[in-house]
């Protein structure tokens, strides 16, 4: 497989109509995926997908607006209830041989007001356990994190110790150079998605990243890249997203494909299932 989604979702449930339709259009185009959880039920759900699928990984965690009542606008399909982060039924999932890592965790700060410190302490005390997870399992952490980034850097510098030496990757990143900087110092990779093929806000920290520390996603079914603006997004799309990524960093596309999938073997441990090495 040329290409790599290192985040999407697939096994949502905006995809139960046709979803082997969509996954046959990522195998036509060479395009292996992670299917990232959410909540309990689509972490199992990308798990069962992996297992069916020999180009496909899961990741398996708690996202942070599951914390409290949050919205679902139906491409989930879990509803909008707070979900509590049960140590033990994640951990099982943890396990499995085709989960790859703990996530979607961090934080999000964009639909709460500054007052409701209870839910950003809730927020940070299940990104906390995710933590402590992902050191037993010694998986990476796939981070979210929106409108939150000063809580994240401070919070994941005081737990350092619970960092494995692969952290992880903190998905569509959306902070300042200054907070990618100390990302990159806490040994973390980057995923980037649709939006950077329709807005520049995202060139500066783009060209300030190594290459060895970037990787493509689609977060699909959200955030379509052009020239699919208005469709659904999915993993086929990320094609898009690398074109765009080698023209930021001033390669071909052939030598970023490359380097994603070698970025992806040390951060997950994974291996494209048509690499003949070894």
């Amino acid at each position: 497989m040329k290409y790599l989604d290192a985040h999407t979702h697939a096994h949502f449930a905006a995809y139960d109509a046709d979803r082997s339709d969509v996954l046959a259009r990522a195998k036509q185009a060479s395009v292996a995926m992670i299917n990232v959880g959410t909540g309990l039920t689509t972490s199992a759900a990308a798990v069962r997908l992996a297992e069916e699928n020999e180009s496909l990984w899961a990741t398996v965690g708690l996202h942070p607006i599951h914390a409290s009542e949050s919205h679902d606008d139906g491409s989930e399909g879990t509803g909008s209830e707070a979900e509590e982060f049960v140590y033990e039924k994640y951990l099982e999932l943890a396990k499995h041989n085709k989960v790859v890592g703990i996530g979607e965790c961090g934080l999000d700060y964009f639909r709460i007001k500054d007052k409701d410190l209870e839910i950003k302490n809730k927020q940070k005390e299940i990104f906390l356990a995710q933590m402590k997870l992902a050191k037993e399992v010694q998986k990476p952490l796939m981070i979210h994190c929106r409108a939150a980034f000063p809580d994240l850097v401070k919070l994941l510098k005081e737990n350092k110790s619970e960092l494995n030496s692969v952290p992880g990757i903190t998905h569509f990143f959306a902070g300042t150079p200054a907070e990618a900087k100390e990302l990159l110092d806490l040994g973390f990779y980057f995923t980037f998605g649709g939006v950077i093929t329709f807005v520049r806000d995202y060139d500066e920290v783009i060209n300030l990243i190594p290459l060895d520390r970037i990787m493509s996603e689609t977060d699909a079914p959200y955030v379509t890249p052009v020239p699919y603006r208005g469709k659904r997004n999915e993993p086929s799309y990320v094609i898009e997203v690398v074109k765009k990524l080698a023209e930021l960093k001033k390669v071909s596309v052939d030598t970023i494909a490359e380097q994603i999938w070698l970025n992806a073997e040390k951060v997950f441990s994974i291996k494209n299932p048509l690499d003949k090495r070894g």
